[in-house]
């Protein structure tokens, strides 16, 4: 295991922005919208090598740590906070056992990651936590779950506001996207309170119409140039320097080139048919949604990981092209700005979109945190980071795994199963 940080500040040392950490990072949604409410992130824990790498890549002045949980002391954590006190821990433990989209066990090996996220928060007892996790875990039996993580919270020191499912959509997010939250307060602070619903509607068309005449591309992560996009609207939260929702956030160093704009090859016959769908329905072979550009896109999932079989979510169709949306386009109605970076592999760019938190909420829940730390956000420092390694775009697994040093085996593979013979 390994920690990476390759910043340089070129601006003043971070003093004055609070401090938070994420777990179960993956690629950083949760990071971002933490950011554009004017946190630092100071360290990031995630046990897939390439997602990690492109936490990293995004986030070059976090401290990357790429662990299973389970086996990470805190005292590393501890180490990394450059101050007395950490003001927010921020996090989704993997909750396959809970999710209403397949089979739910209370017993599910993998929601033992719920109480590493509980250990975590005992040791380090930070001012505020966020708990994101899937619907699910509000439904039927799961709801005693649920209460007994909110009184192992209670015992070691912290409020917990009433769970609630949240949808990205009504905070302008052109997706719809369901998450339970939970807010923790320490014992000596002001408790929170959820965001209000913003009521803006953001639709598809206003997210990635501007890429429409940009031909996806087909096995290659070419760079689109800023000047031929069209930064309007909603559409400027997504320029290459932060602005809008995204204006707190750090300037990063980048080219002038927009990347992730990569698609499928699809045959003739499946274009075809795409194109003859209507917006809005169900094309009955791939059983893929062709998307409403007045309307919200559904939401984008992350599709299975290698152990089992590897499978890519259901991709909508776009409402214009005869074509399944782009990574790029996928990551606008995720709300994420075109500044951030996925792996270049249709792949692993959409299983890291499909796992993050949608940018836009996670912002509304740190505005919240930010108001009860009476921080003004307009004496928050915004420094230029540099350190940028497009290449980490095109890591695989042992590259990844190699460059964190750590074991390919951190990721479960592929489960085959074994045929008798007769």
């Amino acid at each position: 295991m390994i920690l990476h940080s390759q910043l340089s500040i070129i601006n003043s040392p971070l003093k004055k922005r609070p401090i938070a950490i994420d777990l179960f990072a993956g690629c950083g949604g949760m990071s971002l919208g933490l950011e554009a409410s004017g946190f630092d992130i100071v360290a990031g824990v995630e046990i897939d090598p390439i997602h990690a790498l492109i936490h990293h890549l995004n986030f070059p002045y976090t401290k990357t740590i790429c662990q299973d949980i389970s086996e990470l002391n805190t005292t590393i954590l501890k180490d990394i906070i450059p101050q007395k006190e950490l003001d927010l821990v921020a996090g989704g433990p993997p909750c396959q056992g809970f999710s209403l989209m397949g089979k739910r066990q209370l017993d599910d090996p993998r929601n033992a990651l719920v109480f590493e996220y509980l250990r975590v928060i005992k040791d380090l007892q930070p001012k505020y936590f966020i708990f994101e996790n899937v619907p699910g875990m509000l439904t039927g039996k799961h709801q005693q779950f649920l209460q007994e993580l909110m009184e192992e919270f209670n015992s070691i020191g912290y409020r917990v506001a009433k769970p609630r499912v949240m949808n990205a959509s009504l905070f302008g997010a052109p997706q719809k996207r369901k998450r339970l939250i939970l807010l923790g307060s320490r014992q000596d602070m002001i408790p929170l309170n959820y965001p209000m619903e913003t009521g803006e509607f953001n639709d598809v068309q206003g997210a990635i119409a501007d890429l429409n005449s940009i031909p996806a591309f087909i096995g290659v992560n070419k760079g689109i140039e800023s000047e031929k996009l069209d930064y309007s609207g909603f559409r400027k939260n997504f320029s290459l320097k932060p602005q809008g929702i995204y204006r707190l956030c750090h300037q990063r160093e980048r080219d002038n080139l927009i990347y992730n704009h990569v698609g499928s090859n699809h045959s003739s016959k499946s274009k075809q048919r795409f194109q003859s769908v209507s917006a809005g329905e169900i094309d009955k072979v791939s059983r893929f949604l062709k998307l409403s550009p007045t309307g919200l896109c559904n939401t984008l999932r992350a599709g299975t990981g290698r152990d089992k079989g590897a499978h890519t979510a259901p991709r909508p169709i776009h409402y214009q092209q005869p074509r399944c949306i782009t990574v790029r386009e996928g990551a606008r109605l995720h709300t994420f700005p075109d500044w951030f970076l996925f792996h270049e592999t249709i792949w692993h760019g959409f299983r890291e979109i499909g796992n993050a938190v949608i940018p836009l909420l996670a912002k509304a829940l740190g505005d919240e945190i930010i108001k009860n730390l009476t921080i003004d956000i307009n004496e928050l420092e915004i420094n230029n980071l540099n350190g940028f390694e497009p290449n980490f775009m095109t890591y695989n697994l042992n590259q990844a795994s190699k460059y964190w040093s750590v074991s390919t085996d951190i990721i479960p593979k592929r489960k085959r199963s074994m045929k008798v013979k007769q």
